[in-house]
Parts: structure tokens; sequence; C-alpha cells
């Protein structure tokens, strides 16, 4: 088999390599049907009991009790943005966003051209989103309000999660679903776009609590209502097949060969120790984030000038390190640390940042 690389890649990003061999085992003919996952009608008892595998681990790798309902969806977290406000906003209530960058912002003004009442509660703009905002004065009026739990752009996380004092909350958890214990009882509503940690590209995982249906409007296109998918099982119209299968297959990987989130939450910190102990231990790199706010995912990180971090890109390619880029929207160079991303990687990459220096610094 041809080498693989090191994966940083900020999304579609890493997959693990049990979860890739299997799929590849599987390709041909699925679980002894004869036939692939690729080719298997939606309506399958067979496809019907992987989507509800699939459904069963999020719950218990979240620990969602009851209430919570897993749906699969299609056009990732940007969706999403406009479907929370259409089905969860209240009449004669504001919705209410904390602004940590460009995914936080982007939700935030879905909310406003759909014309609803936006009240951004804190904003960490002021020094380029570099922290996580603290001490939230709350309206209690709130429809609920929504944050960006990790910044992928930004390398900010929140640490822990504001009391909100019984508003419902609501995340756009893309890139750090399942990296991590939390408690889910606060949120009203969780989504997360699977190519970062849980999947491919190409399905949302959607977890809903049940009291939140209530609130959505019957006037409502079909296909942009929770309800549709909730009652259907997210069978209402053709599932992203394949992408909920390997999606299955990620959460299995990460229940029986890690072991469950204290465990994979345990590697992640690990992780990203090394890396973050590494910049901060010398001058050459830096990393803008105020250190109580860093990423888990996403690290962040600056070279003394552009063209050195251009070049610093193409030689880490060149040495088997890809995905090292920072977003266009701010330059730089990001790591990406998701679940899938080896302590292996993450060393690899520290050796190499080391080695550049000493023919560049």
């Amino acid at each position: 088999m041809e080498q693989r690389v090191f994966v940083f890649n900020p999304g579609p990003a890493a997959l693990p390599l049990p979860v890739l061999e299997r799929i590849r085992d599987e390709m041909l003919s699925f679980r002894g049907t004869g036939m692939s996952i690729l080719e298997m009608s939606h309506r399958s008892k067979t496809f019907e009991n992987v989507l509800n595998d699939a459904a069963m681990r999020v719950k218990r790798l979240l620990r969602l009790d009851e209430r919570f309902r897993v749906i699969f969806l299609q056009g990732g977290a940007s969706l999403q943005f406009a479907m929370v406000p259409m089905n969860l906003a209240l009449e004669g209530k504001p919705v209410g966003y904390i602004d940590t960058g460009y995914w936080a912002s982007k939700a935030m003004k879905e909310a406003q051209i759909l014309g609803k009442e936006v009240r951004i509660l804190a904003s960490s703009a002021d020094k380029n989103y570099a922290y996580i905002p603290k001490n939230l004065v709350l309206d209690e009026n709130l429809a609920y309000l929504h944050l960006t739990s990790n910044n992928t752009i930004e390398g900010t996380q929140w640490q822990s999660f504001p009391d909100t004092q019984g508003i419902p909350l609501v995340s756009d958890m893309s890139s750090d679903i399942f990296s991590r214990v939390f408690d889910p009882s606060p949120f009203g509503l969780i989504y997360a776009g699977a190519q970062k940690n849980a999947g491919p590209s190409g399905v949302t995982i959607v977890i809903v609590r049940e009291d939140m249906l209530g609130r959505v409007p019957k006037n409502l296109p079909t296909m942009l209502k929770y309800t549709t998918f909730v009652e259907s099982n997210s069978l209402y119209n053709t599932p992203p097949c394949f992408a909920v299968y390997v999606v299955d297959l990620v959460l299995e990987w990460l229940e029986e060969t890690v072991g469950g989130l204290e465990k994979m939450e345990a590697l992640n910190r690990e992780k990203a120790k090394i890396l973050y102990d590494y910049i901060d231990s010398q001058d050459f790199y830096s990393c803008p984030v105020v250190p109580e706010d860093r990423s888990m995912m996403n690290v962040v990180f600056r070279l003394p000038s552009p063209e050195l971090e251009d070049q610093f890109v193409k030689e880490a390619e060149k040495e088997g390190l890809v995905g090292l880029k920072g977003h266009r929207s701010v330059g730089g160079c990001r790591a990406s640390l998701y679940n899938a991303v080896t302590v292996e990687a993450v060393r690899a990459l520290v050796d190499f940042m080391k080695e550049f220096v000493r023919k560049n610094g």
C-alpha cells in the first residue's frame, strides 16, 4: 500500500485508519448482501439498522437521555444557521447569539436575514476573536442562546458552557463534537457537520430535545422542519446513506476501540499539549489565542512572515504533513487535531517544526 500522509486538514478531515480499512473491505458486498451500501435502498431493513445503530451510538457516547432525538440531515452546518431560527424562534422573543468568529457570525446573519430580532450578548471581535467572552449578561426573555462551541478558524474553544438559567442553549459543535465529555442537559439543540470529527462530508448530525419540537411552525416548508425528520426517522427522503454508514463506523471505533469520550478527551488533551508546549517554548512560532481559551481541535500559529508561512506549508507537505495552511480569512498556519489524528502525527509535526527552525530561524 502507498505510504499514507499525516492529515491535519480542517475538514473534510482525517478518518481513523481502521474505519477506512473496514469501508474498503465492505465496499463491494455490504455484510453479505452482495451489493455495496452505495447501491442499497434507504428503505431496506439493512440500511435502517445502520442508521438506527448510528443514532444509538450518538446517544450513548453523549449520554443523551430519552428527551433527545437524533436525526441525520443534509446541507451542513450552514443550512442549520437558517433552520435553527426558522424552527426555534418564538413570537415576541429575541434570539441570542455570541459572536466568537467567522462561523458564529454567519449563523447570526442567517437569523437576521430571516427578520428575527437578534441580540448579540457578547463578542470577541475587539481582539480578532483571540478569546472567548466571559461574564455574559443574559436576557431572560431570549427564545434560545446560540454559540459555536469550537471556532475552527480562530482556534478558540468554550472550555465550559455558560449557565443560561433555563434558556435553551443551541450549539454548532461541528468541529468538536465527540472530542470531550460535556453535560447535554442545557441544550435544546446541537448540530454538527460530520466532516471534521464524526465522518465524511454530506451528513449533518442534529440532536434536538423534544420540548423544542413544539415550537416548529406548521407553515414551514416540509424539508425545513425538524419534525419532518424526527417523525420519519431521518427517512423522509433519501438520506446520504454512505455518509451515515461511515459515521456509524467512526462512532463504533470511538466506543469500542478508543473506549469512549473520557479516553478520547484524554488523548486529545495530550495531543494539544504536545503542540502548544512546543509553540510556547520558543519564539519562532507564536499562537495568538489567550491560553485559557485555546482549542484542543484547531491549533493556530504564526511564523515571523507570510513568506515563511508559505514555505513552511509547502515543505511540510513534501514531508507528508498535509493541511497546515490557515484559513484564507486569517492566514497563518493551523493544525487540526481531530479525534482521528494520532499522537504519532503530532510528534512528527513538532519534529518537522524544530527542523524548520534550525534551517530558517
